[in-house]
């Protein structure tokens, strides 16, 4: 097991869903419920299984594309979503 690669995947996403809608849905669900545990599992196993299929995607388009390609997509991605957040006009509720 390469350790360093697993200490930055986890640093990673710890840091990627920290004030997340699923952290804040955690929050919302476990101050209405008395059993925190069932949702603290609930969503770690969800945390789990979105990451799974996230490495299977990956590993699947790596395969097939080459990874420079795939680098330069990502980029230009969150880029993307960047400059939509820059310039959309958000909407007052």
């Amino acid at each position: 097991m390469d350790w360093k690669l697993l200490g930055v995947s986890f640093l990673m996403v710890f840091i990627a869903e920290l004030g997340d809608k699923s952290q804040l849905a955690a929050i919302t669900l476990s101050g209405q419920c008395q059993h925190p545990r069932a949702i603290f599992f609930g969503s770690a196993c969800a945390l789990i299984f979105a990451s799974f299929l996230g490495v299977l995607i990956g590993e699947g388009f790596a395969q097939v594309l080459p990874i420079h390609l795939l680098k330069a997509t990502a980029a230009a991605g969150f880029a993307a979503m960047g400059l939509g957040l820059l310039w959309v006009p958000s909407r007052s509720l």
